[in-house]
């Protein structure tokens, strides 16, 4: 029964541009690994499909019921009879030209000889019988190196995940995480020595990891070598006997060194019996183990029946639980059979959810990953995820209910029944974003029939962003020819291709407080589910306002990297979103952004803020003056008369330094050069000498506060010469100035002596104004008469073309500019320098992303959405948290509303809204 639904595929090197986010996630080793892989993937059924697009790897003749499990398969596949490879193989394929993908004709079956096999590094099973899965897993696990396995089924409301990698598997990075950097206070000269941090800067290390020492003074024996710590504080650790070591003195950083970790793997005949399960939910720590025994006993009835359990069948039920319980006593502990679980499954293990397949199918993709790449720790070895909440309230309806009805819904109906499938067809759902996880929740909507009801339905989207060449490699809906075209509309479009049916409303609007285009009161009341797929906190905030202001569920979620969280939002049953706060952002004091940066990403963050007020907000405040004053002479005349305008001095002095010509904005490069990475360090230098001591008689330049040393400009040197060209670059174009790709040399600049005052205090701003001296006015007035005077001062002289900063667009110098202006400055504290791709990521707030993370958090959103469309009870639903690197995937209830009474008895919560008629006032309110 599965001829034709194989699908080989041959990873090939991927496009740089396409993969940005990707690549922060797994890292450039990864990528080279995955890109050399071959990986086979038996059954192209909704979970087969699932992780194939997420792997960007990625044969029965298409029916009616695949329409609502396979988003790869349209209406005319069927009408056409193609078969689902025909169907699905080219529409995988366009989602990466870089990948190949073939799909194979041989019979998997007992017969098949699975010599085959041996050109994979990794096999992954959907819809293959128990039986056909130990013969495979055997043969995989016995081959040297082992072919990592993987096998995914989804029946009804159950799911389960299975992985092995073989009896020894590597991995070099567990976590993904970003090696931690602690800068040290102090190092004890004792068995074992006690290493402690700076004050307020706890290190967040494990016992048991490794760290290696660098510029520790004193105790120089110290750096270079590697210790394995045991924590003691959250602010200090034990790293061995150091009693014979010199006495410490100051500075010092310790790095954490990432070490293999081995992971050892059973077969899966000798795993049925004693299964190793990851507890997702651990309000229910049992539920692993009887879902086990449920699928056992599913496959055993498939075994002996020649079919599976008949739809609502309460027979064949009460046979899958006499099965359930043999199949028990052969397991090593025994588990306790769960009825409910049992019967569910019996019941609903004909049907298909969509959303459940795209979540456990997100999951399935990472392992795949894992296993070609060597990158974050494997599943060992069980995941099993369940939706009776979804199902037991129910329980009252008739088997009817379940029936299939030959439509694209079939699937789904025999999970949920007909009437909570019409209430997701005229659902009004509002979703803001349409980027990874808005992707997926369209994808998600089309296949539940979300707002395709008659009379009733409409799925609203909204989103400002135009679509990225970095968009295409998990926004699965966009193809290259999309790029540069809106989001929403092109998404709308792609989404009705899976669903024509589905009514869709398509905007471009910002959702925030301050856009003039903020949707109204009586929009959001019109809405019976808000849900957010955006990475913006504030917008979130200001939506959720908007939802209990209207009394409207809704439904967050959001990723970063391989983590991920859903929470919903109920009124009168859930706190809201913003009834909890998510820590503060950590801002970089000005002083040490200023004067004392001690990490790349405060040179980073330094070059960024050089960008913005060289290119984007001088030259507005320039372009806003002359709007103001529209002469250069009225504006002299007025200076003159004594009047004092805003701002005019340094508008007068940008004027009577603007270049003219590309040599000129090589020369005004220049002298930036020297100014940011000469005359600075010499100021500092002046004014705190390196042998410096505070009031306490310790030393002021020790840790985390690093000397500066000037840096001499070298034309042979890469970084100088790439600062210079890519300077030149943006200051040609913010004044309009032609230029061609050539070289040309540039004059040396001479530091100045004029040396200002040092900012050391942490707390301190950047201030908003600079005083001005009669000199400045009197050196402005010169400047104008004689910019005036040589015809510098015309209409064309008084505008500027400010930068808006764009990280995508390699082309622009952007990047270029802030990644050779970062490690200037990094070179001058001493400071390990960033590559580009680092720098480009710090620079522009990327927030790292794979469509893994993305495709679980959607399927697990929409499961949700099911659950508020049935009007359900506070306890069914669940908040999700997730990180797929470690992995781990916790439920956990919802955080109930806090009902608060008042005077008279007076009930309020984040949900109720009073209208005072007087001017009495409210008791103190009492928690209840």
């Amino acid at each position: 029964g599965l001829v034709n639904r194989t699908v080989h595929v041959w990873l090939v090197t991927h496009a740089h541009c396409r993969t940005c986010r990707q690549r922060y996630v797994l890292g450039d080793t990864a990528m080279q690994k995955m890109a050399q892989s071959h990986v086979f993937l038996s059954g192209i059924g909704g979970l087969g499909v699932e992780i194939g697009n997420k792997c960007f790897l990625l044969n029965f003749q298409c029916t009616k019921w695949d329409l609502g499990i396979n988003f790869f398969i349209h209406e005319d596949d069927i009408t056409s009879q193609r078969n689902r490879a025909e169907a699905t193989l080219h529409r995988i394929a366009e989602l990466n030209p870089y990948v190949h993908v073939a799909a194979s004709v041989v019979p998997l079956d007992e017969t098949t000889d699975l010599s085959f096999l041996k050109q994979y590094q990794c096999v992954i099973l959907t819809e293959v019988s128990l039986l056909l899965q130990k013969k495979i897993n055997d043969f995989c696990h016995a081959q040297q190196p082992p072919i990592k396995f993987i096998s995914a089924d989804v029946y009804g409301i159950c799911s389960r995940l299975f992985c092995d990698f073989g009896d020894e598997f590597e991995v070099l990075d567990t976590t993904g995480e970003e090696p931690k950097e602690i800068f040290i206070s102090n190092i004890t000269q004792s068995n074992p020595g006690i290493v402690t941090c700076l004050e307020n800067h706890p290190h967040r290390l494990e016992t048991g990891q490794f760290l290696t020492f660098r510029e520790v003074n004193g105790m120089s024996c110290l750096n270079g070598s590697t210790h394995q710590i045991t924590v003691v504080s959250p602010y200090s650790f034990s790293i061995g006997d150091t009693s014979d070591m010199e006495p410490y003195l100051h500075g010092g950083i310790a790095v954490q060194v990432k070490t293999p970790k081995m992971f050892y793997f059973e077969r899966l005949e000798k795993q049925i019996i004693n299964p190793l399960c990851l507890v997702a939910d651990f309000s229910k720590p049992e539920a692993p183990l009887q879902i086990h025994v449920a699928m056992l006993a599913l496959n055993h009835f498939q075994e002996n029946f020649g079919r599976g359990p008949n739809i609502g069948c309460l027979q064949d039920a009460e046979e899958m639980l006499k099965i359930a319980m043999s199949v028990s006593e052969t397991l090593e502990n025994k588990p306790q059979v769960n009825g409910d679980v049992v019967k569910w499954l019996s019941r609903t293990a004909q049907g298909f959810l969509a959303p459940l397949a795209a979540a456990v199918g997100g999951v399935a993709s990472q392992e795949v990953l894992k296993a070609v790449t060597g990158k974050f720790s494997p599943l060992q070895q069980w995941l099993y995820i369940d939706m009776l909440d979804i199902v037991t309230p129910l329980e009252k309806m008739g088997c009817e209910e379940f029936l299939p009805r030959g439509d694209r819904y079939d699937a789904l109906r025999a999970c949920i029944g007909d009437s909570l499938c019409q209430k997701l067809h005229d659902l009004n759902v509002f979703l803001v974003g349409c980027g990874a996880i808005g992707c997926e929740m369209l994808k998600n909507f089309a296949l539940l029939g979300v707002g395709t009801g008659q009379d009733k339905g409409l799925v609203t989207i909204t989103d400002p962003d135009l679509i990225e060449k970095s968009n295409l490699n998990r926004q699965f809906l966009f193809r290259p020819h999309h790029i540069q075209k809106p989001k929403s509309y092109t998404a709308a479009e792609a989404t009705l291709n899976i669903n024509p049916y589905l009514k869709i409303d398509s905007y471009i609007n910002k959702v925030c407080p301050a856009t003039e285009n903020t949707y109204s009161d009586e929009f959001y009341t019109k809405q019976d589910v808000i849900v957010t797929a955006l990475d913006n906190v504030e917008a979130r905030r200001y939506i959720d306002s908007r939802c209990v202001a209207n009394l409207r569920p809704l439904i967050d979620s959001g990723t970063m990297g391989t983590k991920g969280h859903t929470e919903v939002i109920v009124p009168h049953l859930t706190e809201s979103y913003n009834s909890h706060r998510d820590p503060p952002e950590e801002e970089i004091p000005f002083c040490t952004l200023k004067s004392f940066p001690a990490a790349i990403e405060h040179t980073i963050q330094w070059a960024r803020d050089k960008f913005e007020s060289s290119f984007s907000h001088k030259p507005s405040l320039f372009n806003k003056f002359w709007q103001t004053y529209p002469s250069a002479e009225e504006v002299l005349q007025r200076i003159k008369s004594g009047e004092s305008l805003e701002g005019c001095f340094h508008v007068i002095k940008t004027l009577s330094r603007r270049p003219r010509s590309w040599t000129q904005c090589v020369e005004l490069a220049r002298v930036k050069f020297e100014k940011y990475f000469s005359h600075k360090a010499l100021q500092l230098l002046h004014s705190f000498p390196l042998d410096t001591r505070l009031k306490d008689g310790s030393l002021f330049w020790q840790s985390p506060k690093r000397p500066p040393f000037p840096v001499k400009f070298e034309f042979n040197d890469p970084l100088h010469y790439g600062f210079i060209v890519s300077a030149a670059k943006l200051f040609a174009t913010v004044y309009c100035v032609p230029f061609t790709e050539k070289v040309i040399h540039t004059a040396t600049v001479f530091p100045s002596h004029n040396l200002d005052v040092v900012q050391t205090d942490e707390t301190a701003r950047k201030p908003d104004h600079i005083p001005v001296s009669s000199e400045d006015e009197r050196n402005a007035i010169f400047q104008l008469e004689k910019s005036i005077v040589s015809n510098e001062a015309l209409e064309n002289d008084l505008q500027m073309k400010p930068i808006s900063f764009e990280k995508d667009d390699d082309s622009n110098g952007h990047i270029d500019f802030i990644t050779a202006a970062s490690n200037l400055r990094a070179k001058m504290y001493n400071i390990e320098p960033a590559d580009r791709f680092k720098t480009k990521r710090i620079a522009g707030k990327i927030i790292p992303a794979i469509a893994t993370a993305t495709a679980a958090v959607s399927g697990l959103v929409a499961l949700e959405l099911i659950k508020v469309v049935g009007g359900y009870p506070a306890d069914a639903y669940k908040n999700c948290f997730l990180n797929l690197a470690i992995p781990i995937m916790v439920f956990t209830e919802t955080l109930r509303i806090i009902i608060k009474m008042y005077i008279h008895h007076t009930i309020f919560t984040v949900f109720t809204n009073f209208t005072c008629m007087n001017k009495k006032e409210f008791s103190t309110p009492k928690s209840k």
